[in-house]
């Protein structure tokens, strides 16, 4: 009998095997595949009918795991539709490196043994009457956002509404958008449940990731937390998703295959017919739309736990104040700062900026350090002592031989965290003070250090935006942001957006425990209303603000964007590909094309890059022209395309 087996290849149809076996579509296989043995899937439509005679090979043998369900496999092949991926792609995100793990012994899935510990936590009325919301939807697919300040308890309601789900014996994956967040994300989950979680994400080991995926798989591990590729896992009966902080930006995967986590999770539900509920404390716009179409619920937590009031905001006006040279940090905030140590406050100084400074030139030859893979400057990372590039890794010393004479005299321009933490160290030389930021926070010593901050024994912080993700620091009462005019620059199409966001999670990290605090705007500029605006306790007036301009200017997520970006060595014949690209998709495609441009970092990891936009309906319709058209062009030689749909960013 023949079957059609979808290998995790870049091909995009089933490849046609024979087999005397019993099988069902979602049944994993091994079959000969070139001169090797592959993992395959037996799938639900054979390919493309052709003229030429082949001899059907022979499937090895099915593999003793549980089949793939229906619902899966309709995921992962609307995924690949919406994507513009192929379906051997789609379905490598279910497997590990192309391949599975038969079951293992029960004692492997012990830690994970899911009794549910009895204890009555109380909720405040708000949170219940979001709890009755959620577990009335709780019976099928569903998308309801769970919207509370910062400190309002959303993570106890909906623990309290996995709690139900698991009574009934089903799996729940409840998504966060950073590693970072997972250790402090389990001890909360283990304090409620009694029970240990299975934690997912790129950096455990390739052991853990087989016992996990077994136990997932069979049905014996029951909680999932994880990062983006946690989504993909075969559960085997999934009751429920949670995605925390949907709003945030490192739910898209932007290198490999491309997508958004939070918007596939959603379809992923959709399939299973499951609910999905998106925790935030300001929605994403798109999220908003959908709450204002009604095609979203929405409950609100508007109290802080035990009543606690949300931060005051002070603006420091830089053009009042006279800053000293190479000092970033006014003798006005430094009078704030002292004034909060004093009541054993914990301070943070807030820059959304990693190392020591982001531009590094000598002013003999008056030449900037930039990488040579990347049109970029490199970032000078004093701890390191070396000149780094955050986009493709490049790192040099700072050592150079000067166009003049002798070696380059250089100096620094603009601050980064470590600077910052110098001039803090200068200002206050008694305290314990530390770097919280992707370069410090990822070591196995971030659990200590996090240990350390929550009892208050680092007394002053200085932090990028990954502090402002989801972490609870009782003590932290002051927060200065050392330069907004930074985050407010730029002509991102959601720059007011994310900042929005990314104020009210940061100011969210103050003032949890009840005690007054404030945050501290340091600026130049004199329009102060940005500022009020971001620090609103009502973020819908801004959110309708903005889905104002979205609508009047055709914007997502009232027209779909995909993003076409063509890479190579060769500038020049880059730049021909691009318009003779752009002439073949012109009449073919349904969208309107804009470009081709250099892209605003034109020069990444060696390769020059062109991008391309298209802009149309919101319908399948666009990706399925799209998909055909790239089907049926062949691209130069040492060209490669890459497509994004729904971009975030426009690099």
């Amino acid at each position: 009998m023949k079957f059609p087996i979808l290998l995790p290849n870049i091909f995009n149809h089933p490849f046609t095997y024979e087999s005397d076996l019993e099988l069902k579509i979602g049944d994993f296989v091994e079959v000969p595949f070139g001169k090797s043995k592959i993992t395959g899937v037996v799938w639900d439509e054979f390919e493309n009918k052709t003229d030429k005679d082949f001899k059907i090979k022979k499937i090895i043998k099915k593999l003793n795991i549980p089949q793939l369900k229906k619902s899966t496999l309709n995921f992962l092949n609307w995924f690949a539709e919406y994507n513009i991926v192929p379906k051997g792609m789609a379905l490598k995100l279910i497997l590990l490196s192309g391949k599975t793990v038969e079951k293992f012994d029960m004692k492997f899935y012990k830690d994970f043994s899911s009794k549910i510990k009895d204890h009555s936590i109380k909720l405040t009325k708000e949170q219940q009457k979001s709890l009755n919301q959620i577990n009335i939807l709780n019976k099928k697919f569903n998308v309801h956002v769970l919207q509370g300040t910062t400190g309002s308890g959303k993570t106890i309601v909906y623990f309290e509404a996995l709690k139900k789900i698991l009574e009934k014996e089903y799996q729940g994956l409840v998504m966060l958008p950073e590693i970072g967040l997972t250790s402090q994300f389990e001890k909360k989950f283990i304090e409620f449940f009694g029970f240990k979680p299975a934690v997912w994400h790129s950096g455990i080991t390739k052991k853990n990731k087989q016992i996990i995926w077994s136990g997932i798989v069979t049905g014996e591990i029951k909680v999932v937390i994880g990062a983006r590729s946690s989504l993909f896992l075969p559960f085997k009966k999934l009751g429920l998703i949670i995605v925390d902080e949907e709003h945030d930006q490192s739910y898209k995967q932007d290198e490999g295959i491309i997508y958004n986590a939070r918007d596939m999770a959603i379809s992923r539900a959709s399939f299973e017919n499951i609910p999905i509920n998106l925790i935030t404390a300001v929605p994403s716009i798109e999220t908003y739309e959908n709450i204002k179409k009604g095609k979203y619920s929405i409950s609100k937590l508007e109290q802080r736990y035990q009543n606690a009031s949300l931060p005051n905001y002070e603006i420091v006006n830089l053009n009042n104040v006279k800053l000293g040279k190479q000092s970033w940090l006014s003798k006005k905030i430094i009078e704030k700062v002292n004034f909060h140590l004093e009541k054993k406050d914990q301070v943070l100084f807030f820059l959304n900026r990693r190392g020591f400074s982001p531009n590094v030139f000598c002013n003999k030859c008056f030449k900037s350090y930039s990488c040579p893979n990347c049109s970029i400057n490199l970032v000078y990372h004093k701890n390191k002592n070396n000149l780094l590039c955050h986009y493709c890794g490049f790192k040099t010393s700072l050592k150079r031989d000067c166009q003049k004479e002798g070696n380059c005299n250089f100096i620094f321009s603009g601050p980064g965290v470590e600077r910052i933490s110098e001039e803090v160290k200068k200002n206050f030389p008694s305290k314990k003070i530390e770097i919280f930021s992707s370069d410090t926070m990822n070591k196995k010593s971030s659990k200590d250090k996090l240990e350390k901050i929550i009892n208050n024994e680092i007394e002053i912080l200085v932090g990028t935006q990954l502090i402002s993700k989801g972490f609870h620091f009782p003590s932290l009462n002051c927060i200065v942001v050392v330069d907004i005019d930074l985050s407010s620059q730029g002509h991102d199409l959601r720059g007011a957006e994310k900042n929005l966001q990314l104020y009210h999670q940061l100011s969210g990290r103050a003032g949890r425990t009840g005690k007054p605090s404030t945050v501290y705007f340091q600026t130049y500029n004199t329009n102060t209303k940005m500022i009020s605006d971001i620090t609103n306790n009502n973020p819908d007036i801004f959110l309708d603000k903005e889905i104002e301009i979205r609508k009047q200017n055709n914007l997502p997520p009232f027209q779909r964007f995909i993003s076409l970006i063509l890479t190579g060595d060769n500038e020049n014949k880059l730049e021909k590909e691009a318009f003779k690209f752009k002439i073949f998709i012109e009449n073919k495609v349904n969208g309107k094309i804009l470009g081709p441009v250099s892209a605003p970092i034109f020069r990444l990891k060696k390769k020059y890059r062109i991008r391309l936009l298209i802009r149309g309906p919101k319908t399948l319709k666009l990706q399925n022209s799209l998909a055909i058209i790239i089907a049926n062009y062949k691209l130069s030689s040492g060209i490669k395309l890459s497509v994004d749909v729904d971009p975030i960013s426009f690099n």
